[in-house]
């Protein structure tokens, strides 16, 4: 898609009045907040349209995932429910890679390129852009703008591990590509990436086995992360923490091994293939920021204060390649500041308090706000409540009660500080706590808040209500 839109751009010395290095989801924010306010945008894209959410991460990977639901829960619900028969089994891999294929192409091009000739001031231009004065540098052309938004996104990292790259070992983008199935699968990363391809994999009928450094879901609460560890481990996935890699190579079959220490003990995993999920990296090696004075963090992530900027004038950055909030909503979000406060003056301020994250596992994990040990950190005096899912109607109807719920308050005001969720449809609860802690709302709010019956939501009023109150002496719907 070389230069496709360019709507009277013959002249190279035409000085746009902002130009987005990026065509992801951040990108195309930034770049369609521009125009919309009436602004001639360059935007400056590198390899495939759309960036990482459509075409590598979010949108393949939970179409997978749902896929293998449909497996598990077939043959989940004999268990759930007497007089039910029912069962489900992979067929063809294959097939199931090609649809999702066929979901990502169809979204990229309406979703990116189909809107691209629907703004007559937006100029795409293909090629490894590299900031220089005025402007930047592209494809042997030159853009010049005083205002630059740099969303160039991320790749997944590769750790040093001894022998590594001598396994041709997966990694988040590669694994979805897979059209057969290994046997079995060494999964590295107890991140919400590691957990869940080593689940979805798991139900698609490979033996996995999943190992990580510290403990699974380190940035949650640790509740939550011992439970989903205790389900895993009871779909037969083999859960490994608390230990240091050590060396990889391949073995004599052609399969790869994995040498970890754990308590001080060497000890080798053995499986058909490798996939590698311990976090990304930033893409940011041909932009020349060091020349341009723009600063970066250690991991080379770009450094930008809450309005978005960079430390050299004009330049903005957005999105994963600033190294926080990597979902794609926040990108979005954050490029729409970027963009805004590049045309208007800095007048807008990023503000993830209240943002949602969400683990498409099963089941779901999903937060908002401070953890208990961030809002101690943070010096609130907390309280915190925890129920688990046995008391909320909804699971003991659907018969699958695994999970909890538990929110974090201010012990002073009784704002609702944190709210986190265990639970199989965890992910659709969660912006009634955002909301609520965006408004302000006290757990004495979220207690006497009608919520409907026999949903998942009500468990955040049942938690709430466990403050103070032992739910289990309550009536259905006394509350």
């Amino acid at each position: 898609m070389s230069d496709c839109c360019n709507r009277g751009d013959g002249s190279q010395a035409k000085k746009y009045d902002l130009i987005v290095v990026g065509g992801g989801s951040a990108g195309f924010s930034a770049a369609i907040t521009a125009a919309e306010q009436g602004a001639q945008v360059a935007v400056i894209g590198a390899g495939t349209i759309g960036g990482t959410c459509v075409n590598v991460g979010c949108v393949p990977s939970k179409a997978l995932i749902r896929a293998v639901e449909s497996i598990h829960h077939a043959n989940a619900a004999p268990m759930r429910f007497n007089g039910v028969e029912a069962g489900a089994r992979m067929a063809d891999w294959g097939k199931v890679i090609a649809e999702k294929d066929s979901l990502v192409s169809g979204l990229r091009q309406a979703k990116y390129a189909d809107l691209l000739p629907l703004y007559n001031n937006i100029a795409y231009h293909e090629g490894t852009a590299r900031l220089v004065e005025n402007g930047v540098e592209a494809g042997g052309r030159r853009f010049t703008a005083d205002r630059i938004v740099i969303a160039t996104g991320t790749r997944p990292a590769v750790p040093a591990i001894p022998g590594l790259p001598d396994v041709d070992a997966l990694d988040s983008t590669t694994a979805l590509d897979l059209t057969e199935l290994p046997k079995s699968m060494i999964v590295l990363g107890g991140g919400y990436i590691g957990v869940e391809l080593a689940q979805m994999f798991s139900r698609a009928g490979v033996d996995v086995t999943l190992v990580f450094r510290s403990r699974l879901l380190p940035d949650m609460e640790p509740e939550i992360g011992a439970a989903l560890t205790d389900y895993l481990s009871s779909e037969g996935i083999t859960v490994l923490g608390d230990l240091a890699y050590q060396s990889a190579h391949k073995t004599a079959e052609g399969g790869t091994a994995l040498t970890v220490l754990r308590n001080g003990v060497a000890e080798t995993i053995v499986a058909e293939r490798l996939l590698v999920a311990t976090g990304r990296a930033p893409n940011v090696e041909d932009l020349g920021l060091i020349e341009a004075g723009v600063k970066q963090t250690l991991s080379g992530a770009i450094i930008v204060d809450d309005h978005m900027r960079t430390s050299v004038r004009g330049v903005y950055a957005a999105g994963d390649v600033t190294g926080r909030d990597q979902f794609v909503y926040m990108a979005a979000y954050g490029a729409k500041i970027a963009a805004k406060n590049a045309l208007n003056g800095d007048s807008l301020r990023y503000d993830n308090s209240a943002m949602p994250a969400v683990v498409f596992s099963d089941p779901q994990v999903a937060s908002v706000g401070f953890t208990e040990a961030q809002a101690i950190a943070a010096g609130y005096a907390t309280r915190t409540s925890t129920l688990p899912l046995e008391n909320v109607p909804r699971a003991l109807a659907a018969r699958d009660t695994r999970g909890l719920i538990k929110l974090v308050a201010d012990g002073r005001t009784r704002k609702l500080l944190g709210a986190h969720i265990l639970a199989p449809e965890g992910a659709d609860s969660i912006q009634t706590a955002a909301m609520a802690i965006r408004c302000g709302l006290t757990i004495d709010d979220l207690a006497e808040m009608i919520f409907p019956y026999l949903t998942t939501v009500e468990g955040l009023k049942l938690a709430a209500q466990t403050f103070d109150r032992d739910v289990k002496r309550l009536s259905c719907c006394a509350g």
